[in-house]
Formats: structure tokens, sequence, C-alpha cells
């Protein structure tokens, strides 16, 4: 009996020290490039670029998706928006290098509440909040609970609606008690590895994918245990929250505009983004033939446009939208890649920023 007890936990007892090792490798390799500061007990974690004199944009506040961090929209748009803009890119709590913080924090309201206190540490009054992916229901929570420190919002493949069905198994086996110990801390790593190209390949398709981008982004962060575990959690208690809290759109009264993709397999625009449209009064829907789940990446001089039409300049952001599709046709589609089938709108995958 104790032959066959060493002979299976030697194994486990192994893929942890794996795991352990290269948590401090993943680290290493992406070290915190921003600022922890205390909003009430915990700290969140984010990069701070004051207003430059030359700005022409009010104050931006990036929120990246899930199973992300801020180096996601850090490499989408600090240096194509470098002199234009007080600019704030965040953590989301439990994400990246912030802290976690109390249970309200597993919610979209709670993290958009932290985003606020965060500003308010800042000294950033009002703001154009940017939300990508699953960070697009915390900015809707943020212009519902916070008008007035809404400037304006920007959606970028947001998920934002209920959808029909559900998330991937591995969301559940992570909060699972014991089991999901166990599989945070032996399993992630080497399945999150050996899936980490193919999963950012499939949240860009039909796009191709920046050479760099996984150099740049550091999507292995939340290979981590304690962060793979916030990224279950938040993704297991999303569509609950949608369905009771989406109504409240209506609410919105900020200029918001959304930009979307018809291919976007990942989150489904017509769910998501055109849910949105039709909830908030006086919103702009940007649809865009041929764009996937990054709007951030593949058209992000169309969402610098929407920033600036947000901000009060004249912008005929339908014109953007049909001189992007030009340009992704004249680039052409992505490789094939075996790409899973959605569950009806929301997919999170395992090392992914969507």
């Amino acid at each position: 009996m104790l032959a066959e007890a060493s002979a299976f936990l030697a194994p486990v007892v192994a893929a942890i020290g794996y795991s352990s090792y290269k948590r401090r490798q993943f680290e290493a390799s992406y070290p915190n490039i921003g600022q922890l500061t205390d909003i009430g007990g915990y700290r969140l974690n984010a990069v701070h670029v004051p207003r430059p004199k030359t700005a022409d944009l009010p104050p931006l506040v990036f929120i990246h998706g899930a199973a992300g961090n801020l180096l996601d929209q850090v490499g989408a748009f600090l240096q194509p928006l470098e002199g234009r803009a007080e600019m704030l890119f965040v953590d989301r709590p439990g994400h990246g290098y912030s802290e976690r913080g109390g249970p309200e924090n597993a919610l979209p309201s709670g993290q958009a509440d932290a985003i606020a206190k965060l500003m308010e540490q800042r000294g950033i009054k009002r703001a154009i909040v940017v939300g990508h992916s699953f960070g697009g229901a915390i900015a809707a929570a943020f212009g519902v609970r916070h008008p007035d420190m809404t400037e304006g919002l920007l959606f970028l493949a947001p998920a934002t609606h209920p959808w029909p069905g559900g998330i991937d198994w591995y969301y559940h086996l992570a909060v699972m008690p014991i089991l999901g110990w166990l599989f945070n801390h032996a399993v992630v790593v080497p399945l999150g590895l050996r899936r980490l190209e193919q999963a950012t390949m499939n949240v860009f398709r039909p796009n191709p994918r920046p050479e760099d981008y996984i150099a740049r982004t550091g999507p292995t962060l939340v290979l981590r245990p304690q962060a793979f575990y916030n990224n279950a959690i938040d993704c297991i208690r999303l569509l609950d929250y949608l369905k009771a809290h989406s109504p409240q759109y209506s609410k919105i009264t900020a200029p918001t505009v959304i930009i979307t993709g018809d291919s976007d397999a990942i989150v489904w625009e017509h769910l998501h983004s055109q849910g949105l449209a039709r909830d908030i009064a006086g919103s702009e829907l940007v649809k865009i033939r041929g764009l996937g789940h990054k709007p951030d990446y593949v058209v992000t001089d169309v969402a610098i446009a929407a920033m600036e039409k947000i901000g009060g300049a004249v912008c005929d952001l339908q014109a953007a939208a049909r001189q992007a599709e030009r340009r992704l046709v004249h680039e052409g589609p992505a490789l094939p890649t075996d790409l899973a089938a959605p569950f009806g709108g929301l997919t999170p995958r395992m090392a992914t920023g969507n």
C-alpha cells in the first residue's frame, strides 16, 4: 500500500514542483512594470502615464479581458497614444500583479468600484473607460455605478450580455475543493503551455496574431495557481451577474462607442455588441467585416478614432471601419487553427487575453 501511494504521490509532487519553478520563471520573464496602490485594505497594480503637456484627449483607463493582464492593453495602446493623454492601464483585482481584495471583486461591479478607487488615488476625476472582452462587463458596470467619473465608454469586442451555454470545463474544475487545488498547482502550467501558441492565435482568428504578442503581453502569468483560480471564479460568476445587471445598461448616459467584428468566435457580437447598442441610448455601433476578437490590436486606428470622437472631435467612425475592412482584405486571413466551438457567446480560453 505504501509503495502504491508513493507511486501516485511522486509524479504529483514533481508536477507541483515543476509548476512552482515555472511560476517563478513567468514572473522573472514578465516583471511588474506598474505600481501597486493601496485602495483600502488591498493593492491594485497599474501603469500610470501622467497627463502630458501635449494632451488632446481626456484621461483614458484601460481594462483587460479574461486571462489577461495590463500588458495586453499596454502593448496595443501605449505607444500609439504617447503624448496624447493621461493613461491608466490596470491589472484587474486578482490578475497580473494586483491583489484580489474582498469577495465583491469576483464580480464586475466590485472590480469597477476598485478601479474607481484607484482613479481617485491617482487624481483622475473623469476618464474614457476602455474595456476589452470581459473588461467590457466591467466598463459597463463602471458607467452604471460611477457616471460622474465616466467621460465616455469604449467597448472593444465586449462580453456584456447573457449567452446560452457555459464556459470551458477546466474553470469549473479549478474552483473545486481539493481537486481544484491539485489541478491549479500541478496541471494548469503544463496544460496551458501546451495550448499557449494555438490559444493566442485563436483569440486573433481570423486575423493574424502579431509574432511578438506572447513575448510582449505575458499571457503565462494567468497560469500561476492563484491567478488561474481568480480568473476561473470571474468567468463562472459572469453569466448570472449579467442576467441580473445587464438591464441596468439603459441608465448609461455617457458617450459610448462599441467596436466589434463579424468574425469574432470568442464573444458573439449579435448578443453582446448589438445588445449594448440597443440598451445604451445614443451609442454608436461600429461593426467591421473580417475582424475577430482583437480590435485593440487589429484596428487600433479605429479604436483611437473612437476615443477622439468620445473626446469631442468630429470623426466618421463608419468610414474608418470601411477603410479598416479594405486593409484586412489586403492582409488576408490567419492560417487555419483548430478553433474550439464557442459556448453561445463567451469562451474564456486558457492563457488568452479575451
